[in-house]
């Protein structure tokens, strides 16, 4: 039962980016844009922790 509500909430999150992408695409690169900002910023963040643990995590 669970996997079949896993397919349709899989489903429904399909139908409702492409709803998106189809009424607004302006919109919907604005939230792409958003989204890579955000794994950018991260992967900066996690850099910036690995060098300062590398540097010997001075205060």
């Amino acid at each position: 039962m669970a996997v079949n509500s896993k397919k349709i909430a899989m489903y429904a999150l399909v139908v409702f980016v492409l709803y998106v992408i189809i009424t607004d695409p302006q919109q919907a690169a604005d939230y792409v844009q958003i989204g890579f900002e955000g794994v950018s910023n991260a992967a900066q963040a996690v850099g910036d922790f690995m060098t300062w643990v590398a540097d010997g995590a001075p205060n």
